[in-house]
């Protein structure tokens, strides 16, 4: 603490905050460069990463939803033929009854 007292009174309390500020900006720079920077670069692999991931996903959901939609689609057409057939059937027994 005397040492920032003689600094003070040698140099002059502005000239003493100015150096003090300037190793304060180069402690934060050299933070940011050593340990954030990387950090912030691994971040971006991962998002990347999650990215493609939800994009897969997204065309699995895809894939799924058409099989979904196809297999309703041969669901309705199996119960039309049924139905068709139904009606088919029950007016040819109409028909041969009648027809006797």
């Amino acid at each position: 603490m005397e040492e920032i007292t003689n600094a003070i009174q040698t140099f002059g309390f502005p000239i003493v905050m100015a150096v003090g500020m300037g190793y304060f900006v180069y402690f934060v720079y050299q933070t940011i460069l050593t340990k954030v920077d990387p950090a912030v670069n691994d971040m971006k692999l991962t998002i990347i990463r999650l990215i493609d991931q939800m994009r897969l996903l997204d065309q699995d959901m895809i894939r799924l939803q058409e099989k979904v939609n196809t297999a309703l689609a041969m669901q309705e057409n199996e119960r039309k033929n049924a139905n068709t057939s139904n009606i088919t059937t029950s007016d040819n027994s109409k028909r041969d009854r009648t027809s006797t």
